[in-house]
């Protein structure tokens, strides 16, 4: 479907594609898609949550990376991009509360890298959101995002996804992270899935739906 209000915000801190909601909404999923993708990756989301009342921000990471864009390099390197699109992280929300989105109707979703950034960024903002959703991703560090960690992250709804099958990211890594970040009160809901390196259509984008609906309820 076309939509003819997709240029209604334009952010200048990163690129970003607007697909608005198909009524007058102030809630808002920010998208951070994963390494070698671009926004293209999720414009299918309002189509498949057919969550009428809820915008979408879909937003392209800084790097080049073949024939998409990356978040960080790859390891043993990706400290300082971390750290680098983690500070842009925080003006993109700075001016997304600018155009008059309050954060407590954001939910912040990553895949991928992009969970990876939701992580690293919502565990330690001091900002109060409706939520938070990492799929099929990991943490940095672990040990040092305890140390961070915030309050209002602390209180915060979490969702972590992730496929048993996942050969890209290993699963077992993902869930003893999760365990941990949990021990050190990070309130993460956790669900795996039958899957690969992906988001899985049949058991998971209706666990994704209702999530997010309820977050905004």
């Amino acid at each position: 479907m076309n939509r003819i209000w997709r240029d209604m915000m334009k952010t200048n801190t990163l690129v970003s594609e607007w697909l608005p909601a198909r009524q007058s909404s102030k809630k808002l999923v920010i998208v951070l898609h994963g390494r070698g993708d671009s926004p293209a990756g999720f414009r299918w989301m309002p189509e498949v949550m057919g969550l009428d009342d809820v915008n979408y921000l879909l937003v392209r990471a800084p790097d080049r990376y073949y024939t998409g864009y990356s978040w960080y390099d790859l390891p043993p390197d990706q400290g300082p991009g971390i750290f680098r699109s983690r500070d842009l992280l925080d003006k993109l929300i700075e001016e997304v509360m600018a155009e008059g989105f309050k954060t407590e109707d954001i939910i912040l979703f990553g895949f991928s890298q992009g969970c990876l950034m939701t992580l690293e960024w919502g565990g330690r903002t001091r900002l109060k959101f409706a939520g938070f959703i990492g799929i099929s991703g990991y943490c940095y560090d672990p040990e040092k995002l305890a140390e961070d960690m915030s309050e209002e992250a602390k209180k915060a709804r979490w969702l972590i996804t992730h496929g048993t099958r996942d050969a890209v990211l290993d699963f077992a890594v993902s869930e003893g992270q999760v365990k941990y970040l949990q021990a050190k009160g990070l309130p993460l809901e956790f669900h795996s899935f039958v899957k690969e390196h992906t988001i899985d259509d049949r058991d998971e984008m209706p666990l994704l739906r209702s999530w997010i609906k309820n977050s905004f309820s």
